[in-house]
């Protein structure tokens, strides 16, 4: 937090400056009960004593002064905001290694859940795409506010050979570009959410993809997704199909995305529910004085309140 105003905020000492007066006026105030009478007489003439809650109403209209002299001071402090639109561009490895029971029932199946409830939970106004890559890379779905199209798409992905996540990375790129072109006064910013579980055995290599999404200002979230025990049946061999984590964290790196790791169900879910998150809000800098304002204000009617019910009085 910070302040827009903060020389304000030298009132405080006047918040102080009371706190030493009234505990003054409160030592003062025994010692003359003392010296007015004996302690039995003071039992009898005051046998019930407030205890707390005589200092409560003068702690509650202390708060309030501080507050209030925060509010003064103008306090900023970063706010999460939801955006009003971006595009975003999923990017699904349909490889064969997608087969792995590693992930049950299978990690293609559980990758098609998972993006259907993230693509369903971003909102309304955003602009939604989806890219399948094995070994090219296709658009399936342009980006639209026709959020149903790509939840439709993901449903019908099927599995191919190979895995060409540079070629995922440029053909979303090349999505957005066509989408920016249409807006070109005031293009959207961008994100390409990209999963794997494998490493690029065709087309352009990640490297080539992460410069083009660098220079273009788009970062490239990526999600290594299965263990690094999976494993497929191909032929009657048994092939390891470990995701390419190392490339995959490199290329989330150099475009200034994040890179995820997902072994399970749940974990993927978590993962496309932390990116829902970060791609549907922003943080800004707001003014929060009325809230702190109003804050303040609650303490003194709070004091005012204590006060009248327990001394049938205003502090």
């Amino acid at each position: 937090m910070r302040f827009e105003q903060p020389l304000w905020l030298w009132l405080l000492l006047v918040a102080v400056a009371l706190v030493v007066a009234y505990v003054i006026a409160q030592r003062r105030r025994s010692a003359y009960a003392v010296r007015f009478a004996t302690l039995p007489m003071l039992e009898k003439v005051a046998p019930r004593r407030p205890g707390w809650r005589r200092h409560a109403p003068a702690l509650a209209f202390l708060a309030a002064i501080v507050v209030l002299t925060v509010a003064i001071a103008r306090p900023v402090t970063d706010v999460q905001v939801p955006r009003e639109r971006a595009t975003v561009v999923v990017a699904m490895d349909v490889s064969n290694s997608m087969a792995s029971t590693d992930v049950a029932p299978n990690r293609f199946e559980v990758a098609k859940e998972a993006a259907t409830e993230f693509v369903n939970n971003l909102p309304e106004q955003f602009n939604v795409g989806l890219v399948s890559f094995a070994r090219t890379a296709t658009v399936v779905s342009p980006p639209s506010t026709n959020h149903q199209a790509a939840v439709d798409a993901i449903g019908n992905l099927q599995m191919a050979d190979s895995t060409a996540i540079g070629e995922a990375v440029l053909t979303s790129l090349q999505a957005i570009q066509s989408l920016d072109a249409q807006a070109a006064n005031d293009p959207p910013p961008a994100r390409i959410v990209l999963l794997s579980d494998g490493a690029n055995t065709s087309g352009s290599p990640i490297d080539e993809g992460a410069q083009a999404a660098s220079q273009a200002g788009v970062p490239v979230s990526t999600i290594a997704y299965g263990t690094p025990d999976g494993t497929i049946d191909l032929e009657g061999r048994t092939i390891p199909v470990p995701a390419d984590t190392e490339s995959l964290q490199g290329l989330a790196e150099a475009t200034s995305g994040s890179f995820y790791s997902a072994e399970s169900d749940e974990e993927l879910r978590d993962v496309y529910s932390d990116l829902q998150s970060s791609i549907g809000w922003t943080t800004e800098e707001r003014e929060i004085t009325n809230l702190v304002a109003g804050i303040a204000l609650a303490a003194a009617l709070l004091a005012g309140l204590a006060s009248l019910l327990w001394f049938s009085r205003l502090p």
